[in-house]
């Protein structure tokens, strides 16, 4: 369990809420005092290492294991032979809902068969990690290996339609209207292909968790997006309750989605820790993080819009095809936002699967909405062009106050603010419509922009927090939710404090750990909402069962007062003229403490009378050497509406952030399958190219706040997936400004240019 140290002041506002505060975490941070799952120091601690397998596709036909056995320091080699069964795989089901939430519905070496490459084969458990890595390379696995399947060319005959993907989330086929009807009676039409290379999780901190048996009673520190996600994954596997099963987790290197579901190594884990009798630590390698933490999928979009002659959408057609795991239909929903942006009668939705040779792809930020919005993004600016309409002035004119799926109204939008304050702030109107017109040297500069959208995507449950107040007039508020970079902890300390009527500097916010009240996993850009709405609920009815105990005693000066006229401040109720501070009620009545709960249920689906996304337009400039086919982003926009900002300085970091990744999957990052091994071919950070601080340009972001009492109780949207979504296409619509050309594959590389 983490205890924050104490927020500092923002200055003389009494509000904390919509100020810039500082991390609270950042002091432990900075000076190493902040410990990661792989970095708990606990006595007897062993270490864990894993064999994977070396084919994609095939059976174990021997593993020897006696070599490795033999090595001091070793104390177990599990394998599909001596290794326990799991007493039950849960469906796969998106860590959000609040329930189990394995990475596949696939858990290794209960048999022989081997579906990928880099599955988990075989277990090595020594004193010393030097000595449990140097054992498994002494693992001697025999295989019977047959062809394998692990590239959109090599399935492309055999792909299906599925009825669900997304974990059953999302439909299959989404559809309205007449969509030949709507491409034939369009006056232009746009039709293209967009290609895109698989993506894999990079954190800083690569997976791991860290396992300890004390009695019938299980403690992990892992490394998660939600601790209890991890908890009932793991009860689930292993048959034990959940009562028995404790999981913490201080501090996060960062997940981005690799964490968000629970993948195999917790575990595993967990199984050798039992089989030793000791705790286990198992950290995945950097290698290792390609293979067993998901990723983002090679996919093919397939669009056609249509539009009348003074640029009025007609239609859209956008098809999708990618390559899943043997067990689970999982594709990113890039069709999701592609279907709800625009104000288009006729859309055709349809994703086409192809059972492959990989594990189960997962969450990566923007998952679907930054793929999906590329391919419509770079459509809508070559429609533009084609109508000879400014890219901005097309997107105004298709603007929607209506989900066109469902008919719903947004419970608040922003967008046309977002187009009109970014395209001021950016400079837009100084933009060359015509491309190679603008040069600085032997550079051409261009600028290119593309809307964002994200879902606002409520959690499946009721998400639950405690507040404390102590007589000496500090607070504690306790939610279970773990802090992975996203600046919870100092954002949910404003609110408690707001809620409270308190000052930050006296209020703490502890988290991270399954005996405090539930959180589901922080997800989908839901964190800041759904725990906000938790965090507030506690902390109010805490603050309004002290206002009722001072209005009923009879000692109190409020006694008798109306508790809606009560104000608290600073810790002190007031009145009118009469005032009495927490303090003191709790002390007259020898009260050590006082304490309330507090949950948030979001509304069900079938009672909702509003649809939900949050928007954004972003922006790019670059400068492109069309003799070298180098491309530099020089500076990037972005305007957001995330309905109510909790703390801006975290907000813009967060915006910054996946602004930046975004460059990354524009330009640089992308892992190829070797049709032949199966294996993929750029697994390591010196050949899987990310985002550097060289590479960062200048990026600027506003927020736009918007009133939505519809969400949840504060108005809060979350911001943590929209700033990635845009910004590819913006930089291949920037492209196609410099040069003139097209480009319809992620990344764009030299080749490209050239």
């Amino acid at each position: 369990m983490t205890a924050a140290p104490m927020a500092p002041t923002a200055g003389p506002s009494r509000e904390a809420v919509g100020q810039s505060f500082d991390r609270v975490d950042g002091r432990a941070k900075v000076t190493g005092a902040a410990r990661y799952s792989a970095e708990i120091p606990i006595p007897g601690l062993t270490y864990a290492y894993v064999v994977g397998a070396r084919i994609a596709c095939g059976r174990i036909t021997a593993i020897d294991t006696s070599t490795a056995l033999s090595e001091d320091g070793v104390l177990a080699v599990l394998t599909h032979q001596n290794l326990p069964r799991v007493a039950t795989l849960p469906p796969l089901i998106p860590s959000l809902a609040g329930t189990a939430a394995p990475g596949q519905t696939f858990f290794p070496m209960q048999d022989d068969i081997v579906h990928y490459a880099g599955q988990q084969v075989a277990l090595v458990v020594a004193d010393t990690y030097e000595r449990a890595q140097h054992a498994a390379s002494l693992v001697r696995v025999t295989y019977a290996e047959t062809p394998s399947v692990t590239t959109i060319g090599q399935g492309r005959d055999s792909a299906y339609e599925p009825e669900s993907i997304f974990g059953g989330f999302m439909p299959g086929r989404i559809e309205r209207g007449n969509i030949q009807a709507g491409l034939d009676h369009a006056d232009v039409r746009v039709e293209a292909t967009y290609t895109f290379a698989a993506n894999n999780h990079n954190p800083i901190e690569p997976s791991a968790t860290t396992a300890q048996w004390q009695g019938d009673e299980l403690v992990l520190h892992d490394a998660t997006q939600g601790v209890n996600a991890t908890q009932m994954t793991v009860a689930r596997l292993l048959g034990i309750p959940l009562s028995r099963i404790r999981v913490i987790s201080q501090y996060v290197g960062g997940s981005f989605g690799s964490k968000a579901m629970v993948h195999n190594h917790c575990a595993l884990a967990a199984m050798a820790a039992r089989e030793v009798g000791r705790p286990v630590k198992l950290a995945l390698t950097r290698e290792q993080m390609f293979t067993s933490v998901g990723h983002r999928e090679e996919q093919e979009q397939q669009l056609a819009v249509g539009a009348t002659r003074d640029g009025r959408l007609t239609a859209i057609r956008h098809h999708k095809i990618s390559v899943t795991s043997r067990f689970d239909d999982w594709a990113e929903p890039s069709l999701g936002v592609s279907s709800q942006l625009y104000a288009c009668p006729h859309y055709q939705g349809i994703y086409r699967l192809i059972r492959g040779n990989t594990m189960t792809p997962t969450f990566m930020r923007a998952p679907g909405e930054a793929s999906g919005m590329f391919a419509l993004e770079c459509a809508m600016d070559e429609l533009a062009g084609e109508l000879g309409l400014d890219p901005v002035e097309l997107r105004l004119r298709n603007r929607t106050d209506h989900d066109p799926n469902s008919g719903l109204p947004w419970s608040s939008s922003g967008l046309r603010e977002c187009y009109e304050r970014g395209a001021a702030r950016f400079g837009w109107g100084e933009r060359g419509t015509d491309p190679r017109t603008r040069r600085e040297g032997h550079w051409l500069i261009g600028s290119g922009m593309a809307s964002a959208a994200y879902p606002v995507a409520p959690p499946g449950s009721p998400q639950r927090a405690r507040a404390r107040l102590y007589a000496d007039g500090t607070a504690v508020v306790q939610a279970a939710t773990p802090e992975f970079g996203t600046g919870v902890t100092t954002v949910m300390t404003q609110v408690a404090a707001d809620a409270l009527g308190m000052p930050c500097e006296r209020c703490r916010f502890e988290h991270g750990d399954t005996d405090l009240p539930s959180i589901a996993a922080a997800v989908g850009s839901a964190g800041a909402a759904m725990i906000s709405a938790a965090v507030h609920s506690a902390a109010t009815a805490l603050r309004n069962q002290m206002i009722a105990r001072a209005v009923g005693d009879r000692g109190s000066p409020l006694h008798g007062a109306n508790p809606v006229d009560v104000v608290v401040r600073d810790g002190v109720m007031t009145a009118g003229t009469a005032a009495e501070s927490y303090v003191s009620l709790l002390q007259r009545h020898f009260l050590p403490d006082a304490e309330a709960t507090g949950s948030w249920s979001p509304p069900g689906a079938a009672d909702a009378e509003y649809a939900m996304l949050t928007f954004g337009a972003q922006f790019a400039e670059v400068a492109v050497d069309p003799e070298l086919g180098l491309i530099r982003v020089r500076r990037m926009t972005g305007a957001f509406a995330p309905g109510r900002v909790l703390n801006p300085k975290t907000a813009t970091g967060q915006l910054m952030g996946g602004t930046l990744w975004g460059l990354g999957q524009a330009l640089l990052e992308a892992n190829h399958m070797d049709p032949d091994t199966g294996r993929w071919a750029n697994s390591s950070l010196g050949e899987y190219l990310v985002a550097v601080n060289a590479d960062a340009p200048d990026v600027d972001v506003e927020l736009i706040e918007v009133d939505d009492p519809v969400v949840n109780p504060l108005g809060v949207k979350g911001v943590g997936e929209i700033g990635q979504v845009g910004v590819a296409a913006a930089i291949a619509n920037a492209v196609h400004n410099a040069t003139g050309r097209r480009i319809r594959k992620l990344p764009i590389t030299i080749e490209d240019i050239l």
